[in-house]
């Protein structure tokens, strides 16, 4: 029975990553840095997080937008990890400081108990442009192992408060499939999506979704310390969407 739950929870979790972009295929909100967030957390584990995106509109006019962000974050406990860092953009050729963000992760699960381990997300940011006030990102995070494949699913809202620029909630999700080839390289695929405003959702076309292949894998260093990276090249499937966008984290954990 045990193994039956196994295979159908994953099955769900794959059906769900694959046909979700055609479902309601947002408001342009992912950056092209963002990445798909993990419920675990490790005590005691302390992190540099470099990211770095780069996406082409898809209008041919417009400028290639572009970011990268650097942090430092800590497992504080067996349930709470936060981590600081700032982040950069470029537009063309013209960058600039962006922003600092506060990201927070809290496992609410022990992890493999339970057939979905499960987190939350708190992140804040405060943005250099003052008329976009303060940004807050929350929402739930599912992560599911069967065998050699792991899925994640992430149920996100985010919104710009107390400034006169990009005033609103909007609803998102993050999917993420992989499958462990072995331990320095993994293969699997990222979903990116925004839906719109929580209480006005934007038509299909209107909506922002972006999906492609990945690549993952952690190479140990000794000492507990070791280097992870994922990356991957995502096409926009709608119109909203910008045409591609490549994307890339690496973190050097001690």
């Amino acid at each position: 029975m045990n193994s039956k739950i196994q295979t159908y929870k994953a099955l769900l979790l794959c059906s769900v990553f694959i046909f979700s972009p055609y479902l309601y295929a947002a408001e342009y909100l992912s950056g092209p840095s963002d990445y798909v967030y993990s419920p675990i957390v490790e005590e005691g584990e302390r992190e540099i997080d470099t990211k770095f995106g780069t996406q082409t509109p898809r209008n041919g006019e417009d400028a290639r937008q572009s970011g990268a962000s650097i942090g430092f974050g800590y497992g504080v406990t067996s349930w709470w990890f936060t981590e600081i860092y700032g982040k950069a953009q470029w537009e063309g050729n013209n960058s600039s400081f962006d922003a600092i963000e506060w990201e927070n992760k809290f496992q609410l699960t022990e992890t493999g108990k339970y057939p979905v381990d499960i987190g939350f997300l708190l992140e804040l940011e405060r943005p250099q442009n003052r008329n976009e006030g303060y940004e807050a990102k929350y929402g739930f995070l599912f992560q599911s192992e069967w065998r050699k494949w792991q899925a994640n699913l992430n149920v996100l809202m985010q919104g710009h408060y107390t400034g006169t620029e990009n005033q609103g909630t909007y609803f998102g999700y993050q999917g993420q499939v992989k499958y462990r080839l072995q331990p320095e390289f993994e293969l699997g695929a990222q979903l990116y999506s925004w839906l719109g405003k929580v209480n006005s959702w934007n038509t299909d076309q209107q909506q922002q979704s972006s999906a492609g292949p990945a690549i993952f894998g952690k190479t140990k260093l000794g000492n507990k310390q070791a280097l992870v990276y994922n990356a991957a090249y995502l096409w926009g499937t709608t119109t909203a969407s910008p045409k591609n966008t490549i994307r890339m984290q690496v973190e050097y954990e001690f």
